[in-house]
Formats: structure tokens, C-alpha cells, sequence
């Protein structure tokens, strides 16, 4: 009995950790590597709007898929919010 009630409450928990791998709308896999290369010339930060259009540009993102991907590394813990403003990758070649 306790297999099957613990089997019911698994079986969501790891659905829903199989969704954080997946890439946000409309953006791919290789998005995700054209992202983070674009962002780490620029120093691994994005803070002013010149940043994100380099990282736009360099990466052939929409500024809506550049958006989507910060926001989930950053609810992945692979970027930090900075307090002057702005977002920080802290993965892949812009790990400390």
C-alpha cells in the first residue's frame, strides 16, 4: 500500500522536474547554447538595454525568447539577480 501512495505522489513531482530541463517557448536547444555564448561576450551580464540587444543579435533570439531564457536560469539558480540592476549568468563558461 505505502509503494502505491508514494508512487502517486512521485510520479508528478518527477513529471514536473523533467519540465525545468525543457527550453521556454518557442526556443529551442540550440537557442539555449546560442544564449549563453552571446551572453558571455558580453561579460556574462545583462544590464542595460544594449547588453540584451547584443545577446539578441548575436544568439537570433526575439527579445521575448532572450527574456523567457534569463528568467528560467534564473529560476534554475544558473543566474543571479545583481543589485544595481540586471542579471548575471553564474553557468557554463560564466561560472566562477
Amino acid at each position: 500500500m505505502k509503494t502505491v501512495r508514494y508512487g502517486l505522489f512521485l510520479s508528478p513531482v518527477l513529471a514536473l522536474a523533467g519540465c525545468m530541463d525543457m527550453p521556454p517557448s518557442g526556443t529551442g536547444i540550440e537557442d539555449l547554447a546560442a544564449y549563453d555564448a552571446a551572453v558571455a561576450t558580453v561579460g556574462c551580464q545583462l544590464v542595460t538595454e544594449a547588453d540584451y540587444g547584443a545577446v539578441q543579435f548575436q544568439a537570433g533570439l526575439t527579445r521575448e525568447q532572450t527574456i523567457a531564457i534569463t528568467e528560467q536560469r534564473l529560476a534554475r539558480d544558473e543566474a543571479v539577480r545583481l543589485d544595481s540592476g540586471g542579471v548575471r549568468l553564474i553557468s557554463g563558461s560564466c561560472a566562477a
